[in-house]
């Protein structure tokens, strides 16, 4: 009798729970409509984040193309105060600062260049070349080491632009089977970009390395990506 007693108590508490339970769904129901009745906000949802493989700057410098300021790097240990000129190039997708003191600034409809100002413009050998490529950045590695390790041993790592973030770096610096330095040195910066990439080549003697390829880091580190 005590056991009926027991189980009766148990199914009753059961069905209580049940009941709770289908009312609380309910509520639930009344009270999360499947269309907010608040506007959406601005920002993305988090279901849809940027990829991360896209570094992408969102950050507006506030400068205008043209603006000109100064600027401190360090080279060879020392302090050296620079004057930079802003560059935005909607069309290339990108804005970065250059030393307009040492470099002159050729814009074409396809890239940018920025050359040495005691090269030969027609024959430069140092200077930092800017394109655009609508290819995702690995396809464009490839491509970048087809054609560079046909004469160049390659060395390839990532470099953390302040602007960008991570990047994709390939020097060739050494001649292929050689062991021996190239008169003259590539760089190669490959950013990715939701519209594919930004291609940097900065282009330098050996025996300016040491400056023109510090210089060189430095402008784009000032680099960013526009969208």
């Amino acid at each position: 009798m005590r056991n009926k007693k027991h189980a009766a108590a148990i199914s009753a508490a059961l069905a209580l729970v049940l009941l709770l339970t289908a009312a609380l769904s309910g509520c639930g129901r009344i009270y999360s409509p499947a269309k907010p009745e608040a506007p959406a906000p601005s920002s993305e949802p988090v279901s849809t984040p940027a990829p991360v493989e896209t570094p992408e700057a969102t950050v507006n410098t506030g400068r205008q193309d043209g603006e000109r300021f100064e600027d401190v790097i360090i080279l060879e240990g020392m302090e050296e105060t620079v004057h930079y000129e802003h560059v935005r190039n909607e069309a290339l997708g990108f804005e970065m600062d250059y030393d307009y003191e040492l470099f002159v600034r050729q814009s074409g409809s396809d890239r940018e260049c920025f050359v040495s100002v005691w090269d030969k413009p027609e024959n430069p050998e140092n200077y930092l070349e800017l394109t655009r490529s609508a290819e995702d950045a690995e396809t464009v590695a490839a491509s970048v080491r087809a054609a560079l390790s046909q004469e160049y041993e390659l060395l390839e790592g990532t470099r953390e632009l302040a602007r960008v973030g991570s990047c994709l770096r390939i020097e060739a610096s050494v001649i292929k089977g050689t062991n021996q330095m190239a008169d003259q040195l590539q760089a190669v910066y490959i950013i990715p970009a939701s519209d594919g990439c930004r291609v940097a080549t900065a282009h330098y003697a050996a025996e300016a390395a040491e400056g023109f390829g510090r210089r060189f880091s430095y402008m784009l580190n000032t680099l960013a990506v526009l969208g």
